[in-house]
């Protein structure tokens, strides 16, 4: 997806998450594994082999495809409590390789990883690949190799309903921002907002309830992350300004699994059609138009 054509559309895109969020626990595809639904717009390969991959020899070992997720997302990558069940773009981004490799229904095993273990759950194998809001930065491709991007976002604020003194990131000195711990948002504050006090925690979602209980004074993400919890609770929560930074999201491969991270940007090239209708049966549900990102084939 290429950047938003209007600030407007990027906070519609973003908006896709609030729509999304109120579905978002109806997915198909539980804890345990599940491959593509019936209404899926790709199917799983047959005979499907990847020489030279590291990763897909250990896929076969297996007998399953093991993929790093978030699940505290509403309408990106969310699992709900009650039935187990992930859905959203991520997820379904994260199915659509599987599926590619030749994985379906039983044989995929998401496995939620908070966003400061990312590159050690990759590093030490405990993962085959990830797909979760992860951006593609310089410092992490000396640790892990990128597929994509496959989406393209920006950072953006949350506060309580009620807060009139942030209004932008130009509102922040002197406030406490939250972000989860390792995120390439709270590396920007910490960095570019010398005024503003970062306080981090594993999850997004415990920043969320740190916002609500006072401890601080916002949240920062991705926009579409922080809408799709404003969604969640509108009558306390919003969202406000412009995204003032651009997010490249990546899949995380092993590092040096040049075979793996080339099918993959493959798929993506070759798959414009299905990324097009993933993108429309999830976040796309607010009718914004987009357009799928150039792989960088680096």
């Amino acid at each position: 997806m290429a950047l938003f054509r209007t600030k407007k559309a990027v906070f519609s895109a973003a908006a896709a998450a609030l729509a999304l969020a109120l579905s978002a626990c109806g997915g198909d595809s539980g804890s345990g594994g599940s491959g593509p639904s019936a209404s899926a717009p790709y199917t799983v390969a047959s005979n499907a082999s990847l020489s030279g991959s590291p990763t897909f020899d250990k896929m076969k070992s297996n007998g399953k495809v093991r993929i790093g997720v978030k699940q505290d997302q509403p309408g990106l990558g969310f699992m709900d409590a009650a039935t187990g069940q992930y859905s959203g773009f991520d997820i379904e981004i994260a199915k659509w390789i599987a599926a590619s490799l030749g994985y379906g229904a039983d044989k995929i095993e998401f496995k939620p990883i908070p966003s400061a273990n990312r590159e050690s759950a990759i590093q030490n194998g405990d993962i085959d690949y990830y797909v979760g809001t992860y951006s593609i930065t310089d410092s992490r491709k000396k640790q892990v190799d990128f597929a994509g991007p496959y989406f393209i976002t920006g950072q953006g604020l949350l506060v309580k309903k009620d807060n009139t003194t942030i209004n932008s990131e130009k509102d922040l000195a002197g406030k406490t921002v939250c972000s989860a711990t390792g995120s390439t948002p709270l590396q920007n504050i910490q960095k570019n907002f010398p005024q503003t006090k970062a306080q981090s925690f594993d999850t997004y979602s415990q920043c969320v309830d740190a916002l609500k209980n006072g401890q601080v004074d916002a949240v920062t993400t991705d926009q579409a992350i922080l809408l799709g919890y404003s969604s969640q609770d509108p009558d306390n929560l919003k969202v406000v300004g412009q995204p003032f930074t651009t997010e490249k999201y990546g899949v995380g491969v092993t590092k040096g699994d040049t075979a793996l991270r080339k099918f993959i940007n493959d798929m993506f090239t070759n798959g414009k059609d299905t990324w097009q209708k993933v993108y429309n049966s999830t976040l796309g549900k607010s009718g914004t138009k987009v357009d799928q990102p150039a792989v960088d084939n680096y």
